[in-house]
């Protein structure tokens, strides 16, 4: 009777913390969920957690399997499957920041052989000239705001909320442009 209890009240707090959390993009190369309280870092590891609207990251790495702590929550999280992309990077794939972009700003806060993970922002009526991904990258939106996107000789208007997470593949191809407010952003490009 003892190990059924303790068994139900495992499964009690299992539910507690999936019922915190919900998955927003799970692909090949990322699991991507926001949790809304806090992360346990051996669960989670390795993966770059992101605080909205605050924008501060870190870096989980397999190291965090052994530590007891936490990480503060609401966040996004993304887990970052093994592996490398399977696309190549087209000759012409650009990094952000290159002169393309007109209007904003771009801040490395920290780098490893997984992930380099960046801030931005894009002012208002900043543009993003037409450009390839050269990896595959996770915005996760802190500010919220409209972008005007244009890809495949298509046009359409984004209205991202703060918490939003978009998936940018490698080699896609696109132009942008901020049609409101000042918009900021974390890019997680994955290695």
């Amino acid at each position: 009777m003892r190990k059924l209890l303790t068994l139900s009240a495992c499964l009690v707090a299992a539910a507690a913390v999936a019922a915190q959390s919900r998955t927003i993009l799970d692909n090949a190369r990322v699991h991507i969920v926001e949790a809304k309280g806090r992360v346990q870092a051996a669960e989670v590891a390795p993966a770059v957690v992101v605080r909205v609207p605050s924008g501060d990251a870190e870096w989980l790495d397999e190291s965090a399997r052994g530590r007891n702590g936490a990480v503060p929550g609401p966040a996004i999280v993304v887990q970052v499957k093994n592996g490398s992309s399977t696309a190549p990077a087209p000759p012409s794939a650009s990094q952000p920041g290159g002169g393309q972009f007109t209007g904003m700003s771009f801040k490395t806060l920290f780098e490893n052989d997984r992930v380099r993970v960046m801030r931005a922002r894009m002012e208002v009526g900043a543009r993003e000239g037409f450009h390839t991904h050269a990896a595959d990258t996770d915005v996760v939106h802190l500010s919220g705001g409209e972008i005007e996107d244009t890809a495949d000789g298509k046009t359409k208007t984004n209205r991202w909320k703060p918490g939003d997470v978009e998936f940018e593949a490698r080699g896609s191809s696109h132009s942008a442009r901020n049609a409101g407010a000042a918009v900021d952003v974390i890019l997680v490009a994955l290695k």
